[in-house]
């Protein structure tokens, strides 16, 4: 009889140490790590203070994470059968709680960056508020970082400071940044002294022509990598292409305007001094007309006069001439007939050295237009010259560009191609990991079973031999 009732002392004892303990919450895992668009399940074990309970109340909720600070509610399991699912993860979340083996499971479809917080489970019993009555586990969405994007800040001239920055937009867990300096050959090169690298930003500092080169950045976190490159051309002060050739057009172009004016201003001045040249000298000729005969002494003169105006000035004078010489025509023997013809050809000589100068001038004038002529035609020349060699450079720079760009795909498709292979190595270490936690689970449970069904056995043990003690 005393036996049977230190049994019975010791199991209530046992029930007291169990109930006075309270409810207790913990998740399976601390921490799941789980790649972009993969499912994933979250397992909550809870033990409350009393086996037999009316209602518990199950709810999965995210914390509040670094970038939007706002929390996220996936759903609320209730024990009469009912489980409501948050807005945002309607047909995404699913809840399934076993009250018997007091386990809730959150499972995820398809998770995002959104999910990547910390998940949180919380428990409520009407009765039983002391204890632990919520835990957590980190869920870690692993993104392989995107194209980076790298920029210039700063002018890139002689003695000035720039910041050449290197940024994913996306990246789980946050990518490290790295920079890497060629030179036109391909061939790496060291930075500058005093260059700082921090957070993908690459400072350099009194930059000059040996800092320009083509310049790399690699993105990198556990899932993949990814690059972009720049050329960086470090120039003199204010040496702005556009500007140059602003400035040598107005210059090459005021020079045109220039010659234009001073041209029309010679031929100007050289058609007034023909002119003038005209104006003073007029030109008169004389000719022979048919004999006449003389009525006194029978003598036939050859003598004619002819007037030839040029200029409308002297037009009267020479004819009110022209009389006095004919009044006088008959009084002439045959010696005043000779001085007249003599004197005809000295004026007709003058006339002929007169036009011969005018000739002369506009032959030189002519000579002086074909050396412009000719003096503008070099020029042109060495213009078309100028703009095939720069026509040529502009070749020989684009076809560098060309290569370079196909060097650059090359190198890109590289990537990817190594990137895809790492994300199926990923995705089947993630699956071996899963598969290596179920079978840990498991072997758990298995050992759980095996605790409890050895200390049932002590139980039974300790009961037979009070049993035989009583006896």
């Amino acid at each position: 009889m005393t036996n049977w009732k230190q049994i019975f002392c010791s199991l209530c004892l046992l029930s007291v140490m169990s109930a006075s303990f309270g409810l207790e919450v913990t998740m399976s895992q601390a921490t799941i790590e789980v790649a972009r668009g993969d499912d994933v399940t979250l397992t909550c074990n809870f033990k409350p203070k009393k086996n037999e309970n009316n209602l518990v109340i199950i709810t999965w909720t995210g914390d509040a994470d670094e970038t939007s600070g706002q929390k996220v509610l996936f759903g609320n399991y209730y024990s009469n059968g009912n489980t409501d699912i948050g807005s945002d993860y309607k047909g995404k979340a699913f809840i399934e709680t076993d009250l018997t083996a007091k386990a809730s499971k959150l499972t995820l479809k398809e998770v995002t960056l959104k999910e990547s917080r910390s998940i949180r489970c919380f428990v409520q019993i009407p009765g039983d508020i002391e204890g632990k009555s919520s835990d957590t586990t980190f869920l870690l969405v692993q993104v392989a970082p995107s194209r980076p994007v790298c920029k210039v800040k700063g002018t890139a001239e002689y003695g000035h400071n720039i910041n050449l920055t290197c940024v994913s937009e996306e990246g789980s867990p946050t990518p490290t940044y790295k920079w890497e300096r060629y030179d036109f050959r391909d061939v790496i090169q060291a930075f500058p002294i005093k260059t700082t690298e921090k957070d993908g930003v690459l400072s350099l500092v009194n930059v000059s022509m040996e800092t320009s080169g083509y310049y790399i950045c690699e993105s990198t976190n556990k899932v993949g990598s990814a690059k972009c490159n720049m050329t960086l051309t470090v120039m003199p002060p204010s040496m702005n292409f556009a500007t140059i050739g602003i400035v040598a057009g107005c210059v090459v172009g005021a020079i045109v305007i220039i010659i234009v004016i001073i041209c029309c201003c010679r031929r100007r001045k050289q058609k007034q001094k023909l002119k003038d040249y005209e104006m003073e000298n007029q030109v008169v000729e004389y000719e022979d007309k048919p004999p006449v005969e003389n009525a006194e002494d029978g003598n036939t003169d050859n003598v004619a006069i002819s007037e030839d105006r040029t200029y409308k000035a002297g037009s009267d004078d020479l004819k009110n001439h022209y009389d006095d010489r004919r009044g006088s025509r008959d009084n002439l023997n045959e010696g005043g007939r000779d001085d007249l013809r003599d004197r005809y050809d000295d004026r007709r000589d003058r006339y002929d050295d007169r036009r011969g100068s005018r000739d002369d001038l506009r032959d030189r004038y002519d000579d002086r237009r074909d050396r412009y002529d000719d003096r503008r035609g070099s020029r042109d020349d060495l213009r078309d010259r100028y703009d095939e060699r720069r026509g040529s450079r502009d070749d020989l720079r684009d076809r560098y560009d060309d290569r370079r760009g196909s060097r650059d795909d090359l190198r890109d498709r590289y990537d990817e191609r190594r990137g895809s292979r790492d994300d199926l190595r990923d995705r089947y270490d993630d699956r071996r990991d899963r598969y290596d936690e179920r079978r840990g689970s498991r072997d758990d449970l298995r050992d759980r079973y095996d605790e409890r069904r050895g200390s049932r056995d002590d139980l039974r043990d300790r009961y037979d031999d009070q049993r035989d003690l009583y006896r």
